[in-house]
């Protein structure tokens, strides 16, 4: 008897930190790190001078290696593939491993380290880079949300709330690390973000939902974290655009980033032992009843010919299966999904909605240089974008979750989210001084909240079984809109703005190295096309609100909560077991 207790004791006071590091809440902590390491692409419009000024480009390719990046950072649907065979563990590693190979490659380029490659090479490298972000996204956003159905809006939020703040994050850790080297960023985000998938990679995986009581509470204390993180990057932003900062106070601001991000983990480690407390506490009074033996009666004899019959009842096609769709809430094939209305919906609206929003950000730094904004605050409106990015994924997160309880559907708010990103658009249109900041925040909030919001439709109307798959294939339509408005807009629009001015002033393009365009005229005819396909955008969207209007009435997690139930049932029975199976050992001991 005493020994079985030594060895129960001995049991509970060992095995906390592998119950800790296997637990779900620290999935999540490590999930927030994998994400504030998976944002490099917001990061792009701080290098993309080096790129345009090193490899002597114009604007029109350099919108091109825009399009590229953009294409790789939405193309997800081959991490969504393999993370339908594969454990999560492989989909982080390989994300890892393409990462480090497209960024170290531009890196290189760059910096004079190989030949100067080809405009196709250096797509391809930002691409691979790029579409890395897709694989940190499926391991480690899609699980989340799997292990947390009930809170997929906050988890969202959160997720991509950190994404969001990994470009002010990764500039304050590059200032520590190299300086103020705008080509040591490119080689920051190829090695670090592939080194926190791999120090995580055996930590994210789909665990049992039981759903805790507490549960959106603790959320709501990550929630802190991450507006302290955020108030804190975009005070030092404001300060290190004001002053001249020494290394030395680049590296304190970097401790501090890094001291916020692990204060996650002591949440983590208190909601851990709390569970790990309760689940050793012995049960007071626990009763499991036993559903009545019932004989089962032998089936009555089939007619000789009803194996023929079976045999000879008709099946639905192949064609017919996937036209024939299940009511929305339910989980949808793949086909089903990708060949719905509701889909082709949100493929339209996104187009109109993502494309617009990431044109104006990979176009900021040209922006601000065209409206005669010094070098020091231009890059201030990347970090704007990305703090306000953050604020929009979890605004549209918390709120949202909040709001879908009242019956108010994610739907009308993506609507709305589009109506105001127009306004964003039509600032920078029609200038005004310190226009551009109003502008940044605005249009990093929308770009936010779109995405936040277009993921949890996505998952609210087609299920949760394929929604690796599902997740990535929602975003295809913003590369398609960033191609035909960035490169096919943006791009011919400014460089036929910059044509204009060298031929005023009796040059021709052969006799500059880059093509520049100064003055409000540059960008005011791409941000009113801009305004007016967020406008289409949002009508578009306001249909699948009409669509959708009776669904969000209902309960949308009604079957969650009772699969939630059958998991607490299941384990208190599993527990109730344990409990005696323990003590028939001691009194056989």
């Amino acid at each position: 008897m005493a020994s079985a207790e030594m060895i129960t004791v001995r049991g509970q006071g060992g095995g906390f930190l592998l119950h800790l590091i296997r637990g779900r809440w620290f999935m999540v902590f490590a999930s927030f790190w994998i994400m504030a390491g998976a944002g490099a692409t917001y990061l792009f419009g701080i290098y993309s001078k080096d790129i345009k000024a090193s490899l002597g480009y114009d604007q029109s390719t350099l919108n091109l290696l825009g399009f590229c990046k953009d294409l790789g950072a939405n193309v997800g649907v081959l991490s969504g593939l393999i993370a339908e065979v594969t454990p999560t563990w492989f989909v982080l590693l390989v994300g890892s491993a393409m990462n480090f190979a497209g960024y170290f490659m531009i890196w290189l380029a760059v910096t004079g380290r190989i030949a100067k490659p080809q405009v196709w090479q250096m797509c391809l490298y930002i691409c691979i880079g790029a579409n890395s972000q897709n694989f940190a996204n499926t391991g480690s956003l899609v699980t989340c949300v799997k292990n947390f159905p009930e809170s997929r809006g906050i988890m969202l939020g959160l997720m991509k709330g950190f994404v969001g703040l990994s470009g002010a994050v990764m500039t304050q850790l590059y200032l520590a690390i190299y300086g103020n080297d705008s080509k040591s960023l490119i080689l920051l985000i190829g090695w670090l973000p592939a080194l926190i998938s791999f120090i995580f990679v055996y930590s994210i995986r789909v665990i049992k939902v039981v759903r805790q009581p507490n549960e959106v509470k603790v959320f709501y204390h990550f929630l802190y974290v991450s507006i302290a993180l955020a108030l804190f990057l975009m005070v030092m932003t404001i300060l290190q655009k004001q002053f001249v900062f020494s290394h030395a106070l680049y590296c304190v601001s970097a401790t501090i980033v890094c001291v916020l991000l692990f204060v996650p983990l002591a949440i983590a480690a208190r909601e851990e032992f709390a569970l790990r407390k309760l689940k050793n506490q012995p049960p007071t009074e626990v009763t499991v009843e036993k559903p009545p033996v019932v004989e089962e009666s032998k089936p009555a004899a089939l007619p000789s010919n009803s194996s023929t019959q079976l045999e000879e009842k008709p099946k639905g096609s192949f064609l017919s299966s996937i036209f024939k769709r299940p009511e929305r809430g339910e989980d949808y094939t793949i086909l089903q999904a990708l060949l719905s209305i509701d889909m082709l919906i949100l493929f339209m609206a996104t187009l109109c909605g993502l494309g617009c929003s990431l044109t104006a950000v990979d176009n900021l730094g040209q922006i601000g240089e065209s409206l005669g904004y010094p070098t020091r605050v231009i890059s201030s409106f990347v970090s704007l974008v990305s703090i306000w990015n953050y604020s929009g994924r979890v605004f549209a997160g918390f709120l949202s979750e909040y709001l879908i309880r009242l019956r108010f559907p994610r739907t009308l708010m993506l609507t709305l989210v589009l109506l105001l990103s127009a306004v964003g658009y039509l600032i920078i249109a029609l200038p005004f001084p310190g226009s551009v900041y109003i502008a940044s925040v605005i249009i990093g909030f929308c770009f936010g909240a779109q995405l936040t919001l277009l993921f949890a439709i996505i998952s609210e109307l087609f299920g949760l079984k394929y929604y690796s798959t599902l997740f990535n294939c929602g975003q295809l339509a913003s590369p398609l809109g960033s191609y035909i408005l960035n490169v096919k807009v943006a791009g011919l629009l400014y460089d036929r703005e910059a044509l204009k001015q060298l031929a005023a002033k009796g040059l021709t393009r052969s006799s500059v190295k880059e093509l520049t365009c100064i003055g409000n005229q540059c960008y005011r005819s791409t941000f009113l096309v801009l305004t007016g396909a967020s406008l289409v955008g949002a009508l578009i969207s306001f249909i699948l609100v009409l669509r959708t209007r009776e669904f969000y009435k209902g309960d949308i997690y009604k079957k969650y909560r009772e699969e939630a139930k059958s998991a607490e049932t299941q384990m208190a029975v599993s527990s109730v077991n344990g409990e005696q199976g323990l003590k028939e050992k001691a009194v056989d001991r």
